[in-house]
């Protein structure tokens, strides 16, 4: 497959921000690369917590064209049977891999929700955090994103599904309470990423409500990642598998892409990379 036809983005460390500001200034959304070293992540549990099999993966993400790799060890799965783990497990699953991924030259994002995890990550040279609580479940997070002085991608999350929230607004409500734990721990406005959280804490309803209304989170002037890959609000429309979902993933990130997002987070690179390209190639034409 061909490389990406941009160029290389700066290393992680003090260049973070402008990680950053290279990826979300380009015209079409940067695309992040799921790797989950787990067993049990709802797609793909299992097949990548080899060391091996996950530098395999990663190389392939990096051949396929991905901007950044999202590496996960700890199952955030968006409903139930993920099973919590420690933040040693967490380490003991990310030792063996993490330096050679980052050594890879691709800017690595560590998906965590343990401050312990994360800082382990940064100091192996990992250019973003990505805490699926928003800073909002682990009182250490903020204090260490800020201190690393490294991008930070904030998620909306509930402890619980609510058919009767209105889900737009309790985005836009959680944002505000992790904007203002950012800002009081020193996180500066301009290296927050916003992610609506597709599938978590929402019911299928929800998560297609919140891609349609999208828009509405440019209220806070941040970029904003969309990572729908293989969620189940997909199989509510056309029953299927998670690895049968790559169609309707497609679809949820183009429309993503049309209403605004900057990353798009993916289980398959190249085949949305080419969607991105070729629905951007057909729009620029008009």
């Amino acid at each position: 497959m061909n490389a990406s036809p941009f160029p290389s983005v700066p290393p992680a460390g003090s260049a973070g921000l402008g990680v950053l500001r290279t990826l979300v200034s380009r015209p079409l959304p940067a695309v992040m690369g799921v790797l989950n070293v787990t067993p049990d992540s709802f797609s793909d549990g299992g097949d990548f917590i080899a060391p091996d099999q996950a530098l395999a993966r990663a190389r392939a993400m990096i051949e396929a064209g991905v901007d950044i790799i999202d590496i996960g060890a700890e199952s955030t799965r968006p409903y139930k049977g993920a099973q919590p783990v420690t933040a040693a497990d967490e380490l003991a699953r990310l030792k063996p891999v993490l330096s050679g991924i980052v050594a890879l030259g691709v800017p690595v994002s560590i998906d965590s929700m343990k401050a312990e995890v994360v800082a382990f990550a940064l100091d192996q040279g990992v250019a973003i955090a990505n805490d699926v609580w928003g800073l909002q479940r682990d009182a250490n997070m903020a204090p260490v994103v800020a201190a690393k002085g490294v991008p930070l991608i904030v998620m909306h999350n509930r402890e619980s599904v609510d058919s009767a929230v209105d889900i737009v607004a309790d985005m836009k409500a959680f944002f505000l309470r992790s904007l203002d734990i950012a800002a009081k721990a020193g996180i500066a406005r301009e290296k927050i990423v916003l992610d609506p959280g597709i599938g978590f804490g929402k019911t299928a309803e929800q998560s297609m409500i919140a891609l349609a209304r999208l828009r509405e989170l440019d209220m806070f002037g941040l970029p904003v990642l969309v990572g729908a890959s293989r969620k189940r609000f997909i199989a509510s429309v056309s029953p299927s598998e998670p690895k049968e979902r790559l169609a309707g993933s497609i679809a949820a990130h183009l429309i993503a892409a049309q209403r605004g997002a900057k990353i798009i987070r993916t289980h398959d690179v190249a085949e949305t990379l080419q969607a991105l390209r070729v629905a951007n190639a057909i729009e620029s034409k008009q």
